[in-house]
Order: structure tokens, then C-alpha cells, then sequence
């Protein structure tokens, strides 16, 4: 049977030897302590630390429970009064409060804000206008400074058939004829906000196309959607100029984005052709900001002003140098917003140049040891919005896409990045839709 024996006992066996400290010493059992002062001593802090100390085998724990001991007794119990001591209660306190704030930089710059788009009180015949830049802190840093525009997607179509993946020429394989009625699908079932006509039957090596005849078809386009447009050319040197002058021409008043003026091109006759008909214009480089700098500044002394012009630094794409194409675009934007007023406008991106690498299209590696890349309705979509969402947080402010539900799937996620999202849904007052969606089933959402 195991013995019992007080503290008393334990103080007295201790002083007979003249033990000061116990060390290497296990002492097995259970511990009592008695906190009454009826026939009761009191208890000594030392004693008690040393055997707090000798079975805990802890320190700091001995410490607390003696520092316990001590407020809640006083002291101590006193023998011989014949009364119990109240212990005093312990009052709970609250900790201090503290506020987390979110460091904010501090910006010097501002990217100039842009209006595509003209409605009738602006001498157009648009029924909205869209705006992209006027940023004055890096993409979605709303804790920094509100973003003040969402980005926005323009939706590709062509002046002609064009050869196209399977995933895309199934959603336009009715309206591929008929220009007018592929940007009205563009807007009116697939939900775009701007749409970009290519005209690239212009091109001497396609149909050469007249420069009149392909003005015609921007005229169609601008009947047939009331959404700000694009005009593109063909990208030929020695067309593009006149093709774009004569498509400038024909939408006078309607304030479109005319892609593009490049160093490679007669960028003059292209930049006044914007300039005299009331349009903006897009400065279009190669991976490179000095190249970017000197076309803007060439600009500057044509006399285009600031508030029209938009930068197109080149989509390299997914799978083909994207991380060139997003350090590049974040490189421009820091420098816009540490004071480089050079680079300080919203920035196009043709993400449709995401088709571009095989395997977004292929249906098989042509590779017969390679893994399997898996269905091709899946990759394409996907290349294309891995592209569109990482250059989005990387400074984009205008999406040029192609698959309509990429498009619809980029603009999604961006505008809940912005905040607009979340803020329909609370005015709702229903759950999110994108809750409801399943992963697997994403290529057939139409995100509206």
C-alpha cells in the first residue's frame, strides 16, 4: 500500500539531512494539496516549488502553480485562527485590442484613363461607352487605392472564314459569312463589351482586299452592334496605313480603338488618321519597353493626346514565352506608377494569341512516347484563360479574346478581383452563381 505524507513530513525529512535542492530526484504518485487553515500549517514556497519541481519535472510550471498558490491564499495559510481565509477571485482581463491595417504604398503615378466608344451626345451612335485605365495602384490592390474600371474583353471577329480550332468554329460556324452578324453573336449571346473587327482580307497575300471595300465592312459592323469597336488590319506594312485611314474615315465620330500604329509601319499616317476623325490609338511593340517609350513619345509630337492612346506590349502567350510577356507588362505599370509618364496608359492584350501554340489546338502530341494532353475542347478554352488572368493581374485593362466562354470565364474572375461580383450578388441577395457550377462542366458555362 502506498504511503501517504504531507508536506510537513516532507519539509521535516528534508531539513533532518539538510537538503536544500532536490536534483535527479523522481518522486512517483499523486499530489495533494489541502488549502484549509483548520489544524492546517502553512505551506513554504520553497518546499512547495521543489516538489512541484521534482514531479513536474518543469520549471516554469512549478512557478505558475506557485505564483497560483500564492494569489489565491494570500500568502499563505495561518495556523492556529480557527477561520478559513477567503481566497481572493481571480478577475479575467481582457486583452489588448488591436487593429490590423494593411500597409498602403504610396504611389506618385497615374495611368490615364481612356473612353472607347462614343454615344449620341458625344457625336457617336453608341448606346454606352466603355473606360479602361486610371489607375493609381497595381491591379485589384483595392486596399491601396479603388481600381476604378474592371478590365474589359473585346471579342475577335473577321471580315472574312478563316481557318479556326475546333473548340472556336463551333460557336461560329453560322455567322462566319456575315461579319455583321458575328459581332452581333459576339454581343448579343455570348455578353462581349467591345468587339474587334480584323480586317484581314486586306492583306495582298489573302484577297487584297481595297482599302474602301474593307471600310464598308467597318460601316456594317458599327450597324449591326452599338458596343464600342476595334479596327484591326491585316498587319501588312504596306497596306494597313491606307486600310486604316479609310476605316477611320468611315467611323468618324465613333471614337474606336485603331490597331495599330508600330514602328515597323507608317505609324504617322495611321496616328492622324486617328487623331482628325476622333479616335484612339493603339501603340503596338515587341516585348520591349524602350521600344514601347520611344513609339509613345513619337506620338506625343504628332500631337495625339494622352487620353488616347492605349499600349500593346505584345501577348506572348501560354506555353510561348508568357512570362516574358507578364514581367514585361508589370515592369511598365510599376514605372508608370512610380512617375514614368511615358509608360502611364491602360494596356491592351491580344490573348487570342494563345491559339497560337499547339497545343492548345491539337488533338494529339504528334510525339508518340508523349502522355496523353486530353480532350482539345478543354485545352484550348483553358490556354487561352491562363493567358487572359495572368496578364490581368499583371496590369492588362483590355482582354482581346476568341473562345466565347474563355472570354466569359476571364471576365468572371476579373470582375470578382474588382469587386463588382460580390456587390451584384449582396444587391441580390442570392448565392453567388459561380457556387453553383460544377468544375468539371466549366467549358459548357456560359458565365451569364
Amino acid at each position: 500500500m502506498a504511503k501517504k505524507i504531507t508536506s510537513a513530513d516532507l519539509e521535516e525529512r528534508l531539513e533532518k539531512h539538510e537538503v536544500v535542492e532536490l536534483e535527479g530526484v523522481e518522486i512517483k504518485g499523486d499530489l495533494e494539496f489541502e488549502l484549509s487553515a483548520a489544524g492546517g500549517v502553512a505551506v513554504p514556497p520553497s518546499v512547495l516549488q521543489q516538489a512541484l519541481q521534482s514531479v513536474l519535472g518543469v520549471q516554469s510550471l512549478a512557478q505558475v502553480a506557485q505564483a497560483a498558490l500564492q494569489s489565491v491564499l494570500g500568502g499563505g495559510v495561518q495556523a492556529g485562527t480557527g477561520e478559513t481565509e477567503t481566497a481572493r477571485k481571480i478577475e479575467a482581463q481582457e486583452l489588448a485590442t488591436a487593429r490590423f491595417e494593411v500597409a498602403k504604398a504610396k504611389w506618385v503615378g497615374k495611368v490615364e484613363e481612356v473612353t472607347l466608344g462614343a454615344t449620341s451626345s458625344d457625336g457617336g451612335t453608341r448606346e454606352k461607352v466603355v473606360k479602361i485605365g486610371g489607375e493609381k495602384s497595381l491591379p485589384f490592390y483595392n486596399f491601396d487605392h479603388k481600381m476604378p474600371h474592371a478590365p474589359v474583353i473585346s471579342v475577335d471577329c473577321f471580315d472574312i472564314p478563316i481557318p479556326l480550332a475546333k473548340a472556336v468554329r463551333g460557336h461560329y460556324e453560322d455567322v462566319m459569312q456575315d461579319p455583321g452578324e458575328w459581332a452581333k453573336k459576339n454581343v448579343r449571346e455570348f455578353g462581349a463589351d467591345m468587339v474587334t473587327i480584323h480586317l484581314i482580307s486586306t492583306d495582298p497575300l489573302i484577297n487584297d482586299t481595297p482599302a474602301r471595300e474593307a471600310a464598308k465592312t467597318v460601316e456594317e459592323v458599327l450597324q449591326a452592334v452599338k458596343v464600342p469597336i476595334v479596327i484591326g488590319g491585316s498587319g501588312n506594312p504596306e497596306k494597313d496605313p491606307a486600310v486604316l485611314e479609310a476605316a477611320a474615315e468611315a467611323a468618324e465620330g465613333e471614337r474606336c480603338l485603331i490597331a495599330s500604329a508600330n514602328l515597323n509601319m507608317d505609324y504617322k499616317r495611321i496616328a492622324n488618321a486617328a487623331k482628325e476623325h476622333g479616335h484612339t490609338i493603339l501603340s503596338w511593340t515587341q516585348l520591349d519597353i524602350n521600344a514601347q517609350k520611344t513609339l509613345n513619345r513619337y506620338l506625343f509630337k504628332l500631337g495625339v493626346p494622352r487620353e488616347d492612346i492605349v499600349i500593346d506590349p505584345t501577348t506572348a502567350a501560354l506555353g510561348y514565352g508568357l512570362d516574358y510577356a507578364f514581367t514585361n507588362i508589370e515592369r511598365m505599370r510599376i514605372s508608370a506608377l512610380k512617375g514614368d509618364t511615358d509608360l502611364a496608359f491602360p494596356i491592351s492584350c491580344g490573348i487570342t494569341n494563345a491559339w497560337g501554340a499547339r497545343e492548345a489546338w491539337m488533338k494529339n502530341s504528334p510525339i508518340a512516347e508523349d502522355s496523353d494532353w486530353g480532350p482539345a475542347a478543354y485545352r484550348g478554352p483553358l490556354y487561352e484563360i491562363m493567358t487572359g488572368l495572368t496578364l490581368g493581374v499583371a496590369g492588362g485593362d483590355l482582354f482581346m479574346m476568341m473562345h466565347p466562354k474563355a472570354a466569359a470565364a476571364v471576365k468572371r474572375v476579373t470582375q470578382m478581383l474588382f469587386g463588382a461580383a460580390a456587390k451584384a450578388g449582396a444587391e441580390a441577395g442570392a448565392e453567388e452563381e459561380g457556387r453553383k457550377i460544377k468544375v468539371e462542366d466549366w467549358v459548357s458555362w456560359g458565365g451569364r
